[in-house]
């Protein structure tokens, strides 16, 4: 129970299904419920997030579902609001929402990069900013920002997702420093491969024995 009493907004948390393969976003809201936190889903995918709300909930767990679209003020303006007005407060703050765009540099449109940018940097950068006031009246909170490995490193693909992580990267660095003082802690997460419902139709093939060829303990996460 090392988040009793705590209250988390979790987004891109719409994959936690019971019997299905699970997203990082899903399967944090269970783990965070599990330890006693009131849980708060946001994603676009309003069937599955209300089902694993629900499941949650069945597990005798306290969950909520919220839709969120990431790359809207607005949006994020109402999933803070619905959870500080449903559970009192805001402690922890997931920025999880993400979407792929696997192309090189030459083949990356410009509104392939726009789309990756606004999901990952730019609704991370919402997520913080607006969960920062709230937790401010608490007295602290913890913001945690999924970015990837591939925000550390390159590979042959993936160039507007590189870049959009990598931003999450340096965004973290520069949020953790202005909001020591407030008790706010900013971090960000680098995954490696890991099987979710965002990766797994391209783990396969001659890409798979590619990617597990560069993990040491020899399969995906």
């Amino acid at each position: 129970m090392r988040l009793e009493g705590k209250v988390a907004l979790i987004s891109g948390a719409a994959t936690g299904i019971e019997g299905e393969l699970m997203g990082f976003g899903g399967a944090s809201a269970r783990l965070f419920a599990k330890e006693g936190a009131k849980v708060v889903l946001a994603d676009i995918d309003v069937v599955r997030g209300e089902k694993t709300a629900a499941q949650i909930r069945e597990d005798g767990w306290e969950a909520l579902f919220v839709p969120l679209d990431v790359t809207k003020e607005q949006d994020w303006i109402g999933a803070i609001g619905a959870t500080v007005s449903n559970f009192g407060k805001l402690d922890v703050r997931v920025n999880n929402a993400g979407t792929s765009a696997r192309y090189t540099v030459e083949e990356t449109t410009s509104d392939v990069w726009d789309a990756q940018m606004d999901v990952h940097a730019k609704g991370t950068f919402l997520g913080t900013k607006h969960a920062i006031p709230e937790m401010r009246k608490v007295g602290g909170g913890s913001i945690i920002n999924i970015s990837s490995i591939y925000g550390i490193i390159g590979s042959p693909m993936s160039t507007a997702y590189h870049a959009a992580k990598g931003a999450i990267r340096l965004f973290t660095k520069s949020a953790a420093i202005q909001y020591a003082s407030e008790k706010i802690r900013v971090n960000s997460v680098h995954p490696g491969y890991a099987l979710t419902p965002l990766t797994d139709r391209y783990f396969a093939g001659r890409e798979r024995e590619w990617l597990l060829e560069r993990i040491p303990v020899g399969r995906f996460g």
